[in-house]
């Protein structure tokens, strides 16, 4: 691995071998993409702009529940209104629902 890179005369970067790199040889850059998909909330028809990795989470997770993606997203969006009165950000919660979920083993 790298040390780091030069920017502006200073060292970008760790300055020690990482335990974990997260480029192993199988990753695969289209997960990156960013894919805008139209859903309904309950019942209200938005877009949801989310990288693959996301989109493929929210598939893993629907078919566990054995529901639609838009199904499982209205029930998030309902439980942030229940809960919590809300959230500003949708996609983010989308986000951290998805890496929370990911980190149990669904």
């Amino acid at each position: 691995m790298v040390e780091g890179d030069r920017r502006s005369d200073r060292v970008v970067g760790l300055p020690h071998e990482l335990k974990f790199d997260p480029f192993v040889s199988e990753f695969d850059m289209s997960l990156v993409q960013p894919l805008s998909r139209s859903v309904r909330l309950n019942g209200f028809a938005t877009c949801l702009r989310l990288e693959q990795v996301y989109w493929n989470i929210l598939g893993n997770m629907a078919r566990n529940n054995s529901c639609s993606i838009s199904s499982l997203l209205s029930h998030v969006d309902r439980e942030v209104h229940l809960r919590h009165g809300g959230v500003k950000n949708f996609s983010a919660l989308v986000r951290v629902v998805c890496v929370m979920s990911a980190g149990q083993g669904s």
